[in-house]
């Protein structure tokens, strides 16, 4: 067989989704059709692709290098006939953004790769209210999030792709009697006060109360809490109560970041857009960039790659 565009999306839709059955729902197909696909893809390959774990599957490190260049490829293709940037007249790309690490990161590489584009953002926590913008055509794309599960709703005006499943991690006072644990098993929290974001239209907090249920507690006090990540830190450091973090959320002297055993809570960050208003170039830009400045934050969290390192090598073993 040759390799065409149609197999380097399967794979593609495989690696973003983390799963065969929701790469095969994103992309029409049955489930059954998307697995011959893999598996004649990897046939032609001469090795495994992708390796099941305990939230889905996951690319093996030479499937990362396929699924890499399958992006490359698929960009440029996506690029043919275009005219260059010095002929196109500049537009504004209005663009959503609920609490994500990798805006900043994201915003910076799509400006250096399409200068031509004008990026208007906006702060929305609500991934719900993020998917009524889209559907408004007030916004044009947007970063959103969804948990394991609760795929992000929308109608087919907007579509949908997973950037990066990540495991929730816990911040904690530096003089925290778990500090020296490896990590923390939520039911040890049950006594803390915790930081709580408020409802975000997508799942949360309701994946965090079902988690504490299944743990065998309810929290004794919460703290309704949506300031910057600055303000959380003096809170934590100050005794006042826990929280629930991103995994590449930055520790500080006076507060560390563990990861939960068994990793009960996962979250999914998305790239949504409307594809009347977005060309695949764009889109494309915006999903390597927000991958990209996602690799650049976990390249600053030890507490991570150590907790993908130990989990990475049990679940292979």
């Amino acid at each position: 067989m040759e390799l065409e565009l149609r197999h380097l999306r399967v794979l593609c839709a495989i690696a973003d989704s983390g799963s065969v059955g929701r790469a095969a729902a994103q992309l029409g197909y049955s489930q059954p059709a998307v697995s011959t696909q893999l598996r004649r893809i990897e046939r032609h390959l001469g090795e495994p692709l992708f390796e099941r774990g305990p939230s889905g599957v996951r690319p093996t490190r030479y499937g990362a290098e396929v699924v890499e260049q399958a992006r490359d490829v698929l960009a440029r293709a996506a690029a043919i006939g275009h005219r260059p940037a010095s002929a196109r007249p500049r537009r504004t790309l209005r663009v959503a953004a609920t609490n994500s690490p990798v805006l900043s990161g994201t915003v910076s590489r799509v400006r250096a790769r399409l200068p031509e584009l004008s990026l208007a953002v906006t702060s929305v926590y609500a991934s719900s209210r993020i998917v009524e913008l889209l559907e408004e055509g007030t916004v044009d794309a947007a970063i959103a999030a969804d948990y394991p599960g609760m795929e992000l709703r929308h109608s087919s005006a907007v579509r949908h792709r997973g950037i990066v499943t990540e495991p929730t991690f816990v911040a904690l006072p530096a003089r925290h009697r778990l500090r020296p644990a490896a990590q923390v098993q939520l039911a040890d929290l049950a006594e803390d006060a915790w930081f709580v974001t408020p409802d975000d239209g997508a799942g949360w907090p309701g994946v965090f109360y079902d988690a504490c249920a299944a743990a065998g507690f309810a929290p004794v006090t919460v703290h309704e809490w949506l300031g910057d990540q600055a303000q959380l830190q003096s809170m934590i450091a100050d005794g006042l109560g826990v929280s629930l973090v991103q995994p590449t959320f930055r520790p500080n002297p006076h507060v560390v970041v563990k990861p939960l055993a068994g990793s009960p809570l996962w979250c999914r960050y998305v790239l949504a857009w409307r594809p009347d208003a977005v060309t695949d170039e764009v889109v494309e830009t915006l999903f390597q960039s927000a991958t990209a400045a996602y690799r650049d934050l976990v390249a600053q969290a030890p507490h991570l790659r150590s907790w993908a390192s130990r989990t990475w090598n049990v679940a292979g073993a």
